[in-house]
């Protein structure tokens, strides 16, 4: 099923990259389509975003992992909602690494997808690198 990672080189140090990727009230700052983050209590938060028609899009989060500063994982909530007719799972997931540089960003999205939309991955792959090197591009307006 469509695992994808992507990885840039970012000429800042792994401390304010930490800042920003494992608070979820900075989303909206450089995650693709977040235009406000809500709810966030416990570990969980609500991403609101925005459809290229512009219609609004809720996506319930969990955290369900967290190693500062280097890692952190959260998962989409997918019961009762319109993604669980094509996924089965969604995790995101990005890992910091300091180097001589400034810090290695992965960013990685695993997705296993259900039904008929297994059939699709290779377009999910395609969408999703889209989405990461843009997220990618976000976290380097922020410390650039």
């Amino acid at each position: 099923m469509p695992r994808t990672r992507r990885h840039r080189l970012l000429q800042t140090a792994p401390e304010p990259l930490w800042q920003v990727v494992s608070d979820p009230h900075h989303l909206a700052r450089w995650w693709p389509r977040v235009t406000r983050v809500e709810s966030v209590e416990g570990g969980r938060f609500t991403a609101v975003m925005a459809t290229d028609r512009g219609r609004i899009v809720r996506a319930d989060q969990r955290v369900v992992d967290s190693e500062p500063p280097t890692r952190v994982r959260w998962a989409q909530e997918l019961d009762g909602t319109p993604f669980a007719r094509i996924l089965r799972n969604a995790q995101t997931a990005v890992l910091l690494e300091p180097s001589s540089q400034g810090t290695r960003v992965t960013v990685e999205l695993d997705q296993r997808l259900r039904g008929m939309a297994r059939f699709g991955g290779f377009m999910v792959r395609r969408a999703a690198r889209r989405q990461l090197d843009q997220a990618l591009d976000g976290l380097e307006r922020l410390h650039v």
